[in-house]
Formats: C-alpha cells, sequence, structure tokens
C-alpha cells in the first residue's frame, strides 16, 4: 500500500513541477469553500474520534487539540485563503550571469518533490500541510495520528474533490488511510519516491523518525528556550517579556524554559518577577543563588536545565556574567529560540553572533518563533538541523534551486 502511496505521489509532483500559481490558488480556494461547506459531514467523523479518544482516556489537552468545532473550521478555511494569496516561490530566478564562453548561468527556485509528514493529534495540521506543500509546488504524504484517522480522512475527500474539480492531480495529496504503526516505517524506507520526511509532534516521535528513516529528515527535538536578562536590561521589559514568553501559551515548543538572570539585575529583578509568576501559577526550580533571593522556589536539580517542561514550570539560574550564561545555553540549549534583554547595543550584537539558534531575539519574546509571526505567512514546522533550512519552515523553504544555462552552441574546450 505504502509502495501505491509513494508512486502516485511522485507521478502528481511531476505535474505540479509545470502546474501554474492561478491553478494551485484555484485549489486551495476552492478547498476553502467546502471545508465550510461540509462542515456536518467533517464534525460527524470528528465525533468519531472524539469518542474512541475519551475511551482511551486521552487528556483534556489532546481532546481540545482534536476537536474541529466551528471556530477550528473557520480558522482552517482563512488559512488555506491566507496561503492562496502568498507569492508562489516556484520558478524565482535567483540571479543570472554570463560566463566567459558567453553561457548565461543562473538558479531557479524549485519544489522538494515529495514530502511525507507525519503527525500527531491536530486534524487541522493535515489541511495547514496539505496547502503549504500544494503552494510550493510539492505532493504530500500524510501520516496523523490514529486518534485522528476518521477526521483526516474525511478532509482527504474533501480536499482531493477539489483537486479533481480544479483540473489538478488527485494524488497531490494523500492521507495514509491506517492506523499500523507499520505504515509509518514502509514509509520512511520510500526514499526512492520520497525527497524529505518532516515529523511534527513529540520528541518520541521525531527521534523514532531519525532512526529509522532512509530518506533526509527536516526536524526539531524539543523547544528548550532561554532568555537572558543582562545587567544593562530595562527590568520592567524584562519582566513583560519573560512573562509573555512563559505563561502566554507554555505548552508549545517556542515558551521559554529556563531564564537566566546576570547577578547584577537578579537581587532587583527576581523578588517581583517570582511573585509576577507565582501569582499565574507558575512553579519556579531554582539554582542556589536563586533561592536565595526567592526561597519559596524549588530546588533545580540536573535534569530541569536541559527539560521541555511545555507546562507553567520554568527553571531559574543566577550567572555571574555574560559569558556564564552563553556556556549555559550553550550546554543545554536546543538550537531552537533564545532572546537577551539589554540596553548595551554591543552585547546584544555578541549575543545574536555566538548564539547557535534558529531565531535569536533582542528584548522580544521567544513565542516569536512562528512562521507568521516572522513574516512567512504560514509555516509546516520548524527545522533545527540546518540542512536544508534552519527555523520556520514556509513556502520558500519548502523550496530549493536548481542551475539552469541558456547558450547558442556552446562547446568546452
Amino acid at each position: 500500500m505504502m509502495t501505491e502511496i509513494g508512486q502516485a505521489a511522485k507521478q502528481a509532483s511531476r505535474i505540479l513541477r509545470r502546474t501554474d500559481r492561478a491553478s494551485k490558488d484555484a485549489a486551495l480556494l476552492l478547498m476553502a469553500d467546502r471545508l465550510l461547506e461540509r462542515k456536518e459531514d467533517i464534525q460527524k467523523e470528528n465525533k468519531r474520534d472524539l469518542s474512541l479518544a475519551r475511551g482511551m482516556g486521552l487528556a483534556s489537552a489532546m481532546m481540545d487539540r482534536l476537536t474541529l468545532d466551528d471556530k477550528t473550521l473557520k480558522s482552517m478555511a482563512d488559512g488555506l485563503r491566507e496561503v492562496a494569496a502568498l507569492p508562489d516561490p516556484v520558478g524565482e530566478v535567483a540571479g543570472m550571469w554570463k560566463r566567459p564562453s558567453g553561457l548565461m548561468v543562473g538558479r531557479v527556485r524549485i519544489p522538494l518533490g515529495v514530502i511525507g509528514f507525519i503527525y500527531e493529534s491536530r486534524p487541522n495540521v493535515t489541511v495547514d500541510a496539505a496547502a503549504l506543500c500544494l503552494k510550493s509546488g510539492n505532493s504530500v504524504i500524510l501520516k496523523g495520528g490514529s486518534e485522528a484517522i476518521n477526521s483526516n480522512m474525511i478532509l482527504e475527500k474533501i480536499l482531493k474533490e477539489a483537486l479533481i474539480e480544479t483540473g489538478m492531480p488527485e494524488r497531490a495529496v494523500q492521507v495514509v488511510p491506517t492506523t499500523d504503526r507499520e505504515a509509518v516505517r514502509a514509509l520512511l524506507g520510500l526514499d526512492q519516491y520520497v525527497d524529505i520526511v518532516i515529523p511534527r509532534g513529540g520528541e518520541g516521535l521525531i527521534r523514532y523518525v531519525v532512526e529509522n528513516s532512509r530518506i533526509p529528515v527536516l526536524k526539531h527535538y524539543k523547544g528548550v528556550c532561554h532568555i537572558y536578562v543582562d545587567e544593562f536590561a530595562d527590568l520592567a521589559m524584562a519582566s513583560d517579556v519573560c512573562f509573555n514568553a512563559k505563561v502566554q501559551r507554555p505548552g508549545v515548543c517556542n515558551a521559554m524554559e529556563t531564564m537566566l538572570v546576570h547577578e547584577k539585575a537578579a537581587r532587583e529583578f527576581l523578588p517581583e518577577m517570582g511573585k509576577r509568576f507565582q501569582k499565574a501559577g507558575v512553579e519556579l526550580r531554582g539554582c542556589p543563588r536563586t533561592l536565595e533571593i526567592i526561597p519559596y522556589a524549588k530546588s533545580a536539580v540536573e535534569s530541569d536545565w536541559p527539560a521541555e517542561f511545555l507546562d507553567l514550570i520554568l527553571a531559574v539560574k543566577v550567572v555571574s556574567d555574560m559569558d556564564e550564561a552563553l556556556d549555559h545555553i550553550e550546554r543545554y540549549g536546543s538550537n531552537h529560540t533564545e532572546a537577551i534583554i539589554t540596553k548595551d547595543y554591543n552585547r546584544s550584537r555578541r549575543f545574536i553572533a555566538e548564539v547557535d539558534s534558529s531565531l535569536v531575539l533582542v528584548n522580544a519574546s521567544t513565542r516569536f518563533n512562528d512562521g507568521f509571526q516572522l513574516g512567512l505567512g504560514a509555516e509546516i514546522g520548524i527545522n533545527t538541523s540546518k540542512l536544508h533550512a534552519f527555523g520556520p519552515m514556509g513556502l520558500e523553504e519548502l523550496t530549493t534551486t536548481k542551475f539552469i544555462a541558456y547558450g547558442d552552441g556552446q562547446l568546452r574546450d
């Protein structure tokens, strides 16, 4: 089954290479209309998933991610329209130059080809990923979690109907129609058909994909994000930024997990900051120097520093200087997102230069590491492996470039 899906995706990708923007946008806009028109059909299948999930004892947060209510469906339709409005990166010529031979050489942006997308829980991601892949000229094989199988299958049916109606290849979007985990293993072996695999979910899923894939994988394992409050920080700004980074949405990969505070700012900053976090229900886990200032914090243990809590839990460390902060980030960070709060320009420049993460911010919340927030329009995920993209992956990151050359009979000597 997976081989047949891979072959069909490869055939569809060949057609998509030459498909113009108008055709892709027409399909995306029709998909948006059909999602809302078929709302009752979608929610009927979604209720089947929700019923099964309750029986499995899924946590309330997972149930919330699984639910396709009216608001979520409208957001999905709006997302399709937003992607349709974005510029099409395919076919963009990235420079042309003339060689001594008279040959005109250039680079043109092209789709990656076939994308295998493996993800958990959220059926809305099925539509988001399909939209980004289609707009960037890629066919996509979607393997969602078993808890969303009925929702994903009805969404695939509606998306395919829109593809057929607009003259696009039907198999450009395919949902793997089984909950068998062997389907994932089989997908990861289809290197003759699939060009890139993108896993999106928990660290366990991502490590499984990396360890079993014969195909290049774009991924991030976790987001251990830091904010360093420098001795030259505006402490009122630091309080607001750190609070937003931890509390606004703690269960996501770009939430702050560790706050580093310069010793010269700590005694003024931590008492009020600690109270503000405590009032919001944040559990603080501090180093010995932190506990001297906010004794109600729990004592941090070694496993807290590399932890992605994804909860209202924050590790706090007082550092002697910027070097110690940078050393801590280098040792425990995940190359995801780091920020510095400082009024000192030279320190901000040093932080940007030395911190090896996909987004480095000065005087702003880590929560901004998001494709929409950074102006990409949308994203399929965040990559921290640097190849072939580093950071949020929008439309341009779902393409690559190839060389083109124009001649008039040139022969190589």
